[in-house]
């Protein structure tokens, strides 16, 4: 680990895998800024600064980077170039990129593509970089709450579908490893859960540590496109959908990076579902 406490900004700060980023780093007696358009609603630990800024204002930007030497960067559309830019400016020296396992899946359209071009943006602007690559996130299940806590279906489609989910603290625990350490510098990390999961299958496990019987009801494809489309644009829609189309009757690729990196085995779904087995009840 570095000696010195210089500032590491976070942005994201409040999202499943920022917050309990800022929790490690605190741990580590790192100095943390945090970004957030509502600081009075962030709900982030004392010892954070947290910053009102909008990401798409290079004076708030400007505030916010003054004095920062790494950062995390949770990209959003529109946003990413200017970040850089400013960085730069700043003088910050690593940036560690969210991205996402899509970049390298043939079937992910405009998933992949939209990470691709944060990357590339990334390595042009010429900072020093690492690429985080998780799969699926199990906190996704969580979109299941609803219909467990009102009559115990689960309703998703390609049951048959293999993933392997990962835990959002696994992704916080690399992230800090990367901002805190040397030598991840150019390196890309592919990060997943440790085992390959049917939908069918994470539907089991929740039901056996919620101690109730789940029942999934299989959706068409047509069937879950309807659901997804009034909170998801539609070209993201259509990825997903065939993206997951492509995983069914497949056994998911288990990476060991997470293990490699943090020295400890990633969290299994049961861990996770435990943890936030109140959201289901």
């Amino acid at each position: 680990m570095r000696s010195e406490v210089a500032v590491i900004l976070v942005t994201g700060a409040t999202g499943n895998v920022g917050r309990h980023l800022v929790d490690l780093l605190l741990q580590a007696g790192e100095r943390v800024r945090a970004i957030s358009r509502n600081p009075e609603r962030a709900g982030l630990p004392d010892g954070v600064e947290v910053v009102r800024a909008d990401l798409s204002s290079p004076d708030d930007l400007r505030a916010a980077l003054r004095g920062a030497r790494r950062a995390y960067l949770f990209p959003a559309a529109g946003q990413v170039r200017g970040f850089l830019d400013e960085a730069k400016r700043a003088g910050v020296e690593h940036v560690v990129l969210l991205s996402a396992l899509a970049v390298n899946m043939k079937q992910s359209g405009v998933i992949g593509s939209l990470h691709a071009e944060y990357e590339q943006a990334v390595t042009e602007s010429g900072l020093p970089w690492t690429f985080l690559r998780p799969g699926a996130f199990m906190a996704n299940d969580l979109r299941w709450a609803p219909g467990v806590k009102n009559g115990g279906v689960v309703q998703a489609p390609f049951a048959e579908a293999a993933t392997a989910p990962i835990d959002e603290r696994d992704i916080a625990a690399v992230a800090a490893r990367t901002l805190l350490e040397d030598g991840h510098a150019g390196k890309a990390y592919e990060l997943t859960g440790p085992a390959s999961l049917t939908t069918t299958e994470r539907v089991r496990i929740l039901g056996e540590v919620l101690g109730r019987e789940l029942r999934l009801e299989e959706l068409s494809p047509e069937e879950a496109r309807a659901q997804m489309i009034p909170q998801t644009p539609a070209p993201v829609v259509e990825s997903m959908l065939t993206l997951f189309a492509s995983f069914v009757g497949q056994v998911a690729e288990v990476s060991p990076a997470v293990r490699q990196l943090t020295g400890r085995d990633p969290y299994p779904y049961a861990d996770w579902a435990a943890r936030n087995a109140a959201a289901f009840r």
